[in-house]
């Protein structure tokens, strides 16, 4: 792509991501404006140097990520975290066979996706809305109630953003806090027709206790670290999973495995698991991101398996309906 044609597109799309009401903590970096040609094209710069950087690092993994140009090219890392990575985490409890979390007790197949079953709804784009923590909460619901045999429907994300207290809407939040307000509340999910995503924050709309939505049963949170088959199990038995991982080098990824470039130790952005995949030399779990189907593999990453990469073990949750 040229830097001209770069240039425009973020020229015509590229706008202030604001505070809104709500602000959390965090929400330091504000963009007043569209940008300087002079910013966009330093910012495309960088990216085409650590893409180089990030594909020179391990050349002879055939499976490994690839890294390159997409919608995100024109941002410096820094206003990429600010405005996408807004996921806080808490402290899940260690996974115990012997806890509450009643796993089914089974042999893994060499491959499972929920998406088979019809049971996931399609990609969305969170756009400039750090919203990602609501996305895999109502994703997550979706697909429960798809799977007890409810017909699949796209939930409402922006009733949870303006809605879900103790966060902070489209300047982050987290899963934990979404599902403890809708396990603790019992409020009904409404549909995404009824209540349809703004890109902003906005005043909670309430519905009567009449109205027909979706609530929960329950749900659980626990870290897998270091038992990432339990975890597998726990995805065949309750369905897709909510996660929370390291995205930074996410900004660039087109596709392939990932298995680098990213901790376990700084969390930052929520995502749905809806599979895995263990029939190659590199098993990876399957991955769907709400950052619209563009992005990397039809809207979906491919994370190794077995080695917490992205800690993508570690703050790991499941609905119940």
């Amino acid at each position: 792509m040229e830097l001209r044609a770069l240039w425009l597109l973020c020229w015509c799309g590229c706008w202030c991501y604001g505070g809104g009401h709500g602000a959390g903590p965090s929400a330091t970096f504000t963009r007043t404006g569209p940008r300087s040609r002079e910013q966009q094209a330093a910012a495309f710069r960088e990216s085409l140097n650590r893409h180089r950087y990030l594909n020179s690092l391990f050349p002879s993994e055939n499976s490994t990520a690839v890294y390159g140009i997409n919608q995100f090219s024109y941002l410096f890392p820094e206003e990429f975290k600010a405005i996408y990575l807004r996921s806080k985490t808490s402290r899940f409890p260690r996974y115990s066979p012997k806890g509450p979390m009643l796993i089914s007790n089974m042999s893994l197949p060499l491959r499972f996706d929920w998406r088979d079953k019809h049971v996931v709804t399609q990609v969305r784009n969170q756009q400039a809305c750090g919203g990602c923590w609501a996305f895999s909460v109502v994703g997550a619901v979706e697909s429960a109630y798809a799977i007890k045999g409810k017909p699949l429907e796209d939930l409402s994300v922006q009733q949870v953003i303006d809605c879900s207290y103790n966060n902070y809407g489209c300047n982050g939040g987290s899963t934990f806090n979404a599902l403890n307000w809708l396990n603790k509340t019992q409020v009904k999910l409404v549909r995404d027709s009824e209540y349809p995503f703004k890109e902003q924050n906005g005043l909670c709309h309430y519905f009567s206790d009449s109205h027909s939505g979706f609530s929960i049963k329950g749900y659980s949170a626990h870290d897998f670290s270091d038992q990432e088959d339990e975890m597998a199990k726990a995805l065949l038995t309750f369905g897709p999973l909510v996660g929370i991982v390291d995205a930074v080098s996410w900004q660039d990824y087109l596709g392939g495995i990932i298995q680098h470039h990213c901790s376990s130790g700084e969390a930052n952005h929520a995502i749905i698991i809806t599979g895995f995949d263990k029939t190659g030399t590199t098993p990876y779990w399957i991955v769907r991101n709400s950052w619209g189907s563009s992005w990397g593999v039809d809207g979906y990453a491919r994370v190794k398996m077995g080695s917490n990469i992205c800690g993508i073990a570690d703050f790991v949750s499941a609905v119940f309906v």
